[in-house]
């Protein structure tokens, strides 16, 4: 969990961080910096309302509990923040070019009316949206105890490295291109959402919602058992340990929905997951070539233009 928690902390702070840096940066630049107070004032806003969601949800997910139908909260969790995930991954992939120049433009209209209120509302979504996300996917991995994850060392190793990496790359000593951060971190919030989804079919068909064709393709109980009681429960009914500790099952089970006796459906999801990704981002739309030459021929023609005039 704590790996999980580190992961998706780091991801989602990082993305609010830079959008806030970008913008308070931006304003720095064009000798507006008295209204940089004004995105902060958002941002921090947004903060305090992704805590009260948290407690909210907290709230709702008790009352669930209570009523004995924790379980179903639990898999629309999961179902829910594997879209949100892979929807998390592919929004960056596809903003990360543009998201300095969006941001200034944003700013600019702001600055131009002297409108003080949108800064603060849009610094504030902004934000708000990565606090909202974290919460769903802090319930999804601890199976509804956010304070759990809020409390552990994943969340706060993870809102630590996002500070430090956000605060090198706004000080122009970073080397590393930004966009090999948010593939290497989109590689394993692709593997965590891929373990949610199946985790959830899992749980769908312990509780009798979806049936199975082949309950247990195989059973690698005796190499390594998903969790400590399935090493137990081998080591008693064998008489002989398997190979490699159920610590390590429920890590990996935790981190990647790994089984050690998967069914057929969780088999063909988490294969159908990943080949569903890779059409995805290998897929480009037909006219993308000819857009971008257009673009750039717009681009120098608006040069030349500029060139006239003056």
């Amino acid at each position: 969990m704590e790996i999980q928690a580190l992961l998706i902390t780091f991801r989602e702070v990082l993305e609010a961080l830079l959008i806030v840096g970008i913008i308070t940066t931006y304003l720095k630049k064009v000798d507006h910096k008295h209204y940089t107070k004004y995105v902060w004032l958002g941002a921090g806003l947004a903060v305090l309302a992704s805590v009260g969601v948290a407690l909210l949800f907290q709230i709702v997910f008790t009352g669930f509990a209570a009523m004995g139908s924790e379980m179903y909260l639990k898999i629309g969790i999961m179902l829910v923040s594997t879209v949100l995930l892979t929807q998390m991954v592919f929004w960056m992939a596809s903003h990360s070019r543009d998201l300095k120049g969006n941001m200034e433009g944003k700013m600019n209209k702001f600055i131009s009316t002297g409108n003080v209120v949108g800064m603060v509302i849009h610094s504030f979504l902004v934000v708000l949206r990565e606090g909202v996300e974290t919460v769903f996917f802090f319930a999804a991995i601890t199976g509804g105890d956010i304070g759990a994850a809020m409390q552990g060392w994943g969340a706060i190793t993870g809102v630590a490295i996002a500070a430090i990496v956000s605060y090198v790359f706004f000080k122009g000593t970073m080397r590393i291109p930004l966009s090999s951060f948010f593939k290497i971190t989109g590689a394993f919030i692709i593997l965590i959402s891929a373990g949610l989804l199946v985790q959830a079919i899992s749980m769908m068909q312990d509780l009798n919602i979806i049936g199975s064709v082949l309950p247990h393709v195989y059973d690698l109980t005796w190499f390594l058992p998903e969790h400590p009681i399935d090493y137990t429960h081998y080591l008693r009914d064998t008489g002989s340990a398997p190979l490699l500790s159920g610590d390590i099952g429920i890590f990996l089970k935790a981190l990647f929905g790994y089984s050690s006796m998967p069914s057929i459906e969780e088999i063909l999801a988490y294969i159908g997951y990943f080949v569903a990704i890779l059409l995805l981002t290998s897929s480009k739309p037909a006219g993308s070539k000819q857009t971008n030459k257009t673009n750039k021929t717009n681009s120098k023609t608006t040069k030349i233009l500029e060139t006239q005039v003056k």
